[in-house]
């Protein structure tokens, strides 16, 4: 009785990262469209092709249960791309606009990588060594992508920073030229 219910939960599980990957698969190319870094609009367009390819795992997975994926729509996701969405929204530009798309892509990393790790582990207690192989599969392909956009959250992230800095820094340049300016009239000048 009790197998029979974790069976029916990671069945469920399936299903909730069924629909979290197929709102993925309709999400990503706004953020290919929104990148400013040739780089990460790479990366984005890399993992929509493996996003499609977790989908069919899934799927594969699916039918050696006898089960449709379908019935479960994923609210998790659904609220991480809303909040990415919001982010394409906002004033940013240049690198700092990709900072924050990193920033809402590895929410949705980490979403996915806890999800795929529960499953895979339920899988392994109920014996499902195929299905087992696949969801890891797909796992180490989710913390493979964190792990790149983390390596390039710290170039860009630095471009974001340099950028503001350099714009302070000509801000504050501008300034103090013209309080230099205004102090050369003010200041008589001397006669020795």
């Amino acid at each position: 009785m009790q197998e029979q219910g974790l069976k029916q939960l990671y069945i469920d599980e399936l299903k909730d990262l069924y629909s979290a990957e197929n709102q993925l698969v309709k999400a990503l190319p706004k953020l290919v469209k929104g990148a400013q870094s040739n780089e990460l609009r790479q990366g984005f367009e890399e993992h929509l092709k493996q996003t499609k390819g977790h989908v069919q795992r899934l799927e594969q997975i699916f039918e050696m249960l006898g089960e449709s994926p379908k019935g479960k729509k994923c609210k998790g996701m659904e609220g991480l791309i809303e909040e990415g969405s919001e982010v394409m929204d906002e004033d940013y530009e240049g690198s700092v606009l990709d900072a924050a798309l990193i920033g809402a892509a590895q929410r949705v990393e980490h979403y996915e990588i806890a999800g795929y790790g529960t499953v895979r582990n339920m899988a392994e207690l109920l014996g499902e060594s195929d299905q087992v192989s696949l969801l890891e599969e797909t796992l180490q392909e989710e913390k493979e992508t964190d792990e790149k956009l983390t390596a390039l959250a710290k170039q860009i992230n630095a471009e974001a920073n340099g950028s503001a800095a350099s714009e302070a820094d000509e801000d504050m340049g501008e300034t103090r030229a013209q309080a230099t300016k205004e102090d050369t009239r003010k200041k008589p000048k001397r006669v020795a």
